[in-house]
């Protein structure tokens, strides 16, 4: 553009300089002094040229004007949006400060529970060293008084035999009012130390929460709000761990036990513990009549009909220490429970499930089977582990159970509805706890769920 200005510029600059006219001399060599004027023109030609430079010219300033316009357009809207960027930038900005004055504030809460919490747990250990020095001197004075009583018993002298027994009777019921005395005070120990137990739960959540916010902090540059709801960085091997980290309200929540990948499980929360269900039936929504992987596996829904699966509640009591929380309920709306210590193998003892404390059985224990105490595999329609001889019981009465035989329970038989089928052979396949209902009762639900054994509640 600016080579062709330059040209028509220096073409108009020519033309002009030869389109006026000029006088030109010149003389004869009769006249000598005659002079003679000649007036030239520029060519029509030239000024056509000139013409359609100029015209040039000014559609290329047009153009360019043009152009100069749209890039102006440009600009403005680019600044507006830059502006518009920077408004947001100081609001988000001034967001930020506020959230960390927030947080900051959050923080200086936590710590302050937290020193709270330590101090109390402070007293309460306190209370429980007294407590059990307490204890340690009744056992002495039990120990000087059941040494007197023995003294005394092996006293021959019959002049003082009426004042020996009575003396006698008289340390007898200190020696029971002291026994009382104790055994309140271990109760009171062991509820203290639950209370300290809940009480160390706490402050490690409490100090996983700020860890976490403060390398949520360091690492982004920025706040990090921890929501109502977030996990800790450690998950709960139960649900009765869950309870002692302060959950008190039912429902799904997600375990890890140890050497075991995590999972979700619904968590029965009680005034005493948390049980982790591993089995529900209540409505017959779901099919039960499954097949080995299915049972290994688990299936359902956990707000609903579920199996938890035989991994999965290996993974949680396969050391030991568990008990097994039976829950029955007939269509008259009666009440049942069972519950038996136990321990459950791995795959290599296909899921093999022992009770322990056979002495203790009653009646409704030994719907379980005899040979419980010894260990009863899992068997399923494909894999025949029960203890009756060319006799498939879990093809026979439909589900998986840990089958000694095929007649003394099964709580993941056919779900049968009010009125149960008038056929024997129907009934049999149903939800049965021989011992409570009889073999041939559909029952009308059924819940299991564990807990560590040392958990007091009895609902």
């Amino acid at each position: 553009m600016k080579t062709t200005l330059a040209t028509l510029t220096l073409c108009l600059v020519v033309l002009l300089a030869t389109g006026f006219p000029f006088e030109r001399k010149g003389g004869s060599a009769a006249g000598g002094a005659s002079k003679e004027k000649r007036v030239q023109y520029a060519a029509w030609d030239d000024v056509n040229v000139i013409a359609h430079g100029l015209l040039q010219l000014g559609q290329g300033l047009k153009e360019h004007v043009d152009k100069t316009k749209v890039q102006m357009r440009d600009i403005s809207t680019k600044l507006k949006v830059f502006n518009r960027t920077v408004a947001e930038l100081g609001a988000e900005s001034h967001r930020l400060r506020s959230e960390g004055e927030t947080l900051k504030v959050q923080v200086r809460g936590l710590e302050d529970r937290e020193v709270q919490m330590i101090n109390v747990t402070a007293e309460l250990r306190e209370k429980a060293e007294e407590m059990l020095q307490e204890k340690r001197t009744m056992n002495d004075r039990m120990n000087r008084l059941e040494q007197k009583v023995e003294n005394m018993l092996h006293e021959t002298d019959t002049s003082a035999g009426s004042r020996n027994k009575t003396d006698a009777h008289n340390i007898q019921l200190m020696l029971e009012a002291q026994n009382k005395r104790i055994d309140d005070l271990m109760e009171r120990i062991r509820l203290q130390q639950e209370k300290l137990d809940k009480q160390n739960m706490r402050i490690r959540t409490l100090q996983s929460q700020v860890q976490l916010r403060l390398r949520s902090s360091s690492t982004t540059g920025g706040p990090a709000i921890l929501e109502q709801g977030d996990s800790p960085l450690e998950l709960p091997s139960d649900c009765h761990e869950l309870f002692l980290r302060g959950e008190t309200t039912s429902g799904i929540y997600t375990i890890q036990p140890i050497n075991a990948e995590p999972f979700k499980v619904f968590c029965e929360m009680t005034a005493d513990g948390g049980w982790t269900v591993v089995q529900r039936r209540q409505d017959g929504s779901v099919d039960f009549n499954q097949q080995w992987q299915a049972y290994e596996k688990g299936f359902g829904t956990l707000n609903g009909e579920f199996w938890l699966g035989l991994e999965k509640i290996h993974s949680i009591a396969k050391d030991g220490g568990y008990v097994l929380n039976i829950k029955l309920s007939d269509w008259n709306s009666d009440l049942m429970s069972v519950r038996l210590p136990f321990q459950l193998g791995g795959e290599e003892t296909k899921y093999s499930l022992k009770v322990e404390e056979a002495g203790a059985f009653g009646i409704l224990e030994r719907s379980l089977g005899a040979d419980a105490t010894l260990g009863l595999p899992f068997s399923t329609s494909d894999q025949d582990n029960d203890r009756k001889k060319d006799y498939n019981c879990a093809k026979q009465l439909t589900g998986g159970w840990w089958f000694s035989n095929c007649g003394s329970s099964n709580l993941n038989g056919r779900y049968f509805q009010s009125p149960p089928p008038k056929l024997r052979h129907q009934r049999k396949q149903s939800i049965f706890w021989k011992s409570w209902r009889g073999r041939y009762y559909p029952l009308k639900s059924s819940l299991m769920m564990v807990a560590p054994a040392f958990i007091q509640n009895k609902s």
